[in-house]
């Protein structure tokens, strides 16, 4: 993951940081406990395509 790239992305529910999570390729939102998967070097940044992150899962 480019790391300008990541510097520029937000959440889309609550604009808030993304924390790349490079074993799971995913960009997390800790605020909302959401994953947000990344397919081919490109995050999708959809609502509705988000994991929710249970709450016995570590962030």
């Amino acid at each position: 993951m480019d790391k300008k790239l990541l510097e520029i992305l937000a959440c889309p529910v609550c604009k808030g940081p993304l924390l790349y999570r490079k074993d799971a390729q995913e960009l997390v939102c800790k605020a909302d406990r959401l994953a947000f998967r990344i397919e081919n070097d490109i995050p999708v940044m959809l609502a509705e395509e988000a994991r929710a992150i249970p709450v016995d899962e570590a962030l």
